[in-house]
Formats: C-alpha cells, structure tokens, sequence
C-alpha cells in the first residue's frame, strides 16, 4: 500500500486529535473517581489514583526536622503535609493549602476530631459566597470529606481544618480558604496517626 505524504499528515493530524480528545477525557473531574467504598456507615467514590500524581500520594520519606516525633508539619509552599517520626523520617500527602490571600502560618495542635464530620461553614466564608448552605450534614457529598481535624491555638477554634476533599483534582494547589485539603483515603489513614493534642506546625511561604 502507497502512503504518501498527504495521506501520512492526515493521519499524524487524526492521532494528534485523537490525543488530545483522549487527554481531556481522562482528566475530565468524573475520571478522578473510580468505583466505590464504605466507611462508617457511609458509601464514598474512591480516588482514581491513576490520575493523581505519585508525588501527592502517600509515602515513606526522609525529612530532617527539630520538631518533636508525632508533630505535623505543613510545608505550604509544596503542598505537603509530614507527620514525623525518629531518625529523620515521616508519612509524607499531597495537599491542598490556603489561596493567596486565605493562607496561615505558624503553629496550632489538633483539638478536636470527628468523623462523616457536619460543616457549617463561617459567616465570613457565607459573605464572599452567598450561594453555599448554611449548614450541610456529613456524607459522601460533604465537602470536609469523611474526616475532619480541628485545628485550635490556646483553646481556640481557629476555624481551620485537615480534612478530606470531594475535588480530588485540587490536590497539590493553592484552592482552599485556610483549610488544609487531603485526599479522602489520605485524611482517614492521617486521622489514625494524629490524636487529639498532636502538635501542628504550618510553615510560611517565603518570598
């Protein structure tokens, strides 16, 4: 069979197309799920990881730090969040941090934890976005996800939380207003590592 060259750019401009249609697909939101699981009485889409970035998955990492085994530190400006062990190594997730603006630094322990966790979100979050509920109960479609951890700093709400996602996509980027976001099977395997008391540090994005 004769190929010849107009024939051959037609079908490097179908297979480009093709490509491209294909690429979009796959990271179209609905491709980031992948059947279901249940957890606490609860159904829950799982995570594609396929499309996460092995970065942003968990994993066994080297990390010198001073800070006492058992804290988590947050590294805002890579999207990480540690929880430490001895010998200068931790659980390493992808995470989700503060957009401009909605960032926060310094440190807080964890004082209140929960699962399937209600959200009702500030007076504040309510003013820049009318269209939100006031109040939504925990579920699959709850946007703290299957676990919340309250963050408190001298006995106060400080109104942030570690907790899951239901914008799995978000991971690895600035998106949220202060939270820190995971992965939803993430924040239920850190939910098991991090007590009530576990100290927090966030780290400041430096200039």
């Amino acid at each position: 069979m004769r190929i010849d060259r107009r024939h051959f750019l037609a079908s490097g401009a179908a297979v480009l197309a093709l490509g491209r249609t294909t690429s979009a697909r796959a990271q179209s939101q609905e491709d980031y799920f992948v059947g279901y699981a249940e957890d606490h009485g609860f159904k829950y889409r799982k995570t594609n990881m396929d499309l996460i970035d092995p970065k942003w998955r968990r994993q066994l990492v080297r990390y010198t730090h001073s800070e006492p085994p058992g804290t988590v530190v947050v590294d805002t400006p890579n999207h990480f969040l540690y929880v430490l062990f001895d010998n200068h190594t931790a659980i390493r997730y992808g995470v989700g941090v503060g957009k401009e603006g909605f960032q926060w630094f310094g440190r807080a322990q964890i004082g209140r934890k929960a699962m399937w966790p209600d959200w009702t979100p500030p007076p504040e979050m309510i003013a820049r976005r009318p269209d939100i509920p006031r109040h939504m109960p925990g579920g699959p479609d709850n946007p703290l996800g299957p676990r919340a951890n309250y963050l408190y700093r001298d006995g106060k709400d400080l109104l942030y939380r570690i907790h899951g996602t239901v914008e799995p996509w978000t991971i690895g980027s600035d998106v949220s207003s202060g939270c820190i976001r995971m992965l939803n099977e993430e924040v239920i395997d850190f939910y098991d590592r991090a007590p009530v008391g576990t100290l927090v540090l966030v780290l400041e994005r430096l200039s």
